[in-house]
């Protein structure tokens, strides 16, 4: 009879770890589809005020000429890091280089760097990454004395 109650409790115990176990693993699934989720919001809501800029017959170089930022960096070479290399192409604004942790992987007709690297002196650096932007500032401020600015930022400013 006895090993029969500890067979009972040894497997409700294993039932209860297992449980544990499914539990952790689906919170931390559940948790990174969060943050990708909030991830993709902020640059939906980014690209829509981005849209709206541009149907107020805006660009973004005049954010640029005001501050006086002749020459910049781009932090993020994803959809908006191209898109915005794009815009400033036709204007007085040099884009001088790209900074990505993916360097290797992206082919543009632009030196793209990782942080790694050295950063060559600019104006300012502007971040597209901006569900990151604080910890992505506070690397690039300890590599150059320049402003730093998110991107999101510059889209509600002008």
């Amino acid at each position: 009879m006895k090993k029969g109650i500890i067979s009972v409790i040894s497997g409700i115990a294993g039932v209860i770890a297992g449980a544990g176990a499914v539990t952790k693993v689906l919170g931390k699934s559940l948790s990174k589809t969060n943050n990708l989720s909030d991830k993709h919001l902020a640059l939906f809501l980014m690209m829509n005020q981005w849209v709206k800029v541009k149907q107020e017959g805006k660009n973004l170089s005049e954010y640029f000429e005001t501050n006086g930022y002749e020459k910049i960096a781009i932090y993020g070479m994803s959809y908006a890091g191209e898109t915005l290399l794009d815009e400033l192409r036709e204007s007085k604004i040099e884009v001088v280089y790209g900074i990505d942790n993916r360097a290797d992987s992206i082919y543009l007709d632009l030196d793209i760097v990782t942080m790694e690297d050295t950063l060559e002196e600019v104006d300012a650096v502007v971040v597209t990454a901006i569900t990151y932007f604080e910890e992505i500032a506070e690397k690039i401020e300890k590599k150059l004395e320049c402003p730093v600015i998110s991107l999101e930022d510059i889209l509600y400013e002008i």
